[in-house]
């Protein structure tokens, strides 16, 4: 066990803070980062350092200006209070939080309290974090691909359509402030409210790129899910109850079914982040299943599949949704035994 003479806690820190307590205690974090929970002035707090390796200044900005942002709700707070930072070693002092079980039915406090964190993000934090980057002409490519590789024709129109799709997506306005991985895991459920952590990812741009996660099954999190329809149209009106509350606009009715789809022809959110950019994991899926947490590669697309062919129902998407409908039936005749995605988070 680490003494706290040897925690990344500077002199800055202490000046403002005052001096840990002995005993800090290593908790479980992603190999980016080292996290402690430790004791200041008598109450326990949280110790974040960035650990050296490619973009970790960058990472370390965009926490910091998220947080700070998000500081700004009004009436509960939706993240720890920042107490503290040394940008020179990248750490940052949080308020501790007691995480309970979350109830059967989180989901929808958990979109009220999304819905808030995007409010929270206006016109003047412009160039405080970066624009929120959607897919690419490849991954329309490497999409359309995989359901030649299953005997799905692209038929005319689809590859037009899909590079709309994209330009659409690079498009969305909106200046919500985005987690970046708004995922069970970064949720506490705290006898408060609901309040997210982990905003290496944070971004600005169209609230509805997260608010999809509630459908297409949390894309970018080994935690995948499904709520039932009745629950997931309930998370989805205490969302746009909760955006209007903390905006004074409603949340445009279009929007959520593009983003659902671009998360569809993303082969990168079948892996962690560890393993992004790094090959088309598309083209992996026919010869190879991995799993990630709570389902494999192959479960997710079949769920996202079904997702788009459901939602896809704008004439934008009418091409794509039919190709969803045929690839997933396809999917499923090659691999009978796939199962559902879970409906409940571990």
């Amino acid at each position: 066990m680490e003494t706290a003479s040897q925690l990344p806690f500077g002199e800055a820190l202490r000046e403002t803070l005052g001096e840990p307590a002995p005993g800090p205690s290593l908790l479980e974090s992603s190999p980016r980062s080292r996290v402690w929970r430790i004791e200041l002035r008598g109450r326990p707090a949280v110790l974040k350092q960035l650990v050296e390796a490619p973009e970790a200044d960058e990472r370390y900005a965009r926490e910091v200006a998220a947080l700070r942002i998000a500081g700004r709700a009004s009436g509960s707070p939706v993240v720890p209070a920042l107490l503290g930072t040394d940008p020179a070693e990248r750490v940052l002092v949080l308020e501790h939080l007691d995480h309970r079980r979350p109830a059967a039915e989180w989901i929808v406090d958990y979109a009220t309290a999304l819905a808030r964190l995007h409010s929270t993000g206006g016109p003047e934090d412009a160039g405080s974090l970066p624009r929120w980057q959607g897919p690419s002409a490849a991954d329309v490519s490497s999409f359309l691909t995989l359901a030649a590789t299953f005997g799905i024709s692209e038929g005319p129109g689809v590859r037009d359509e899909l590079n709309a799709l994209v330009d659409r997506l690079g498009r969305a306005e909106g200046t919500a402030l985005l987690h970046g991985d708004p995922c069970p895991g970064n949720d506490l459920h705290t006898p408060d409210g609901v309040r997210f952590i982990d905003f290496e990812q944070a971004s600005l741009g169209s609230g509805l790129m997260e608010l999809s996660y509630l459908r297409v099954g949390f894309p970018t999190c080994w935690c995948v899910t499904r709520a039932a329809g009745p629950l997931l149209e309930r998370a989805e009106t205490a969302y746009r109850t909760a955006w209007h509350a903390g905006t004074g606009t409603p949340l445009p009715d279009a929007g959520l079914a593009d983003a659902c789809a671009g998360w569809l022809i993303r082969g990168d959110a079948l892996v962690q982040r560890a393993h992004r950019g790094s090959t088309d994991h598309l083209a992996r899926l026919p010869h190879e299943d991995w799993e990630w947490g709570t389902a494999t590669a192959r479960q997710r697309l079949v769920h996202r599949l079904g997702v788009v062919a459901a939602t896809a129902d704008r004439g934008e998407l009418r091409r794509l949704r039919v190709l969803a409908v045929d690839l997933r039936r396809a999917l499923l005749d090659r691999w009978p035994a796939l199962r559902p995605v879970p409906t409940r988070r571990p």
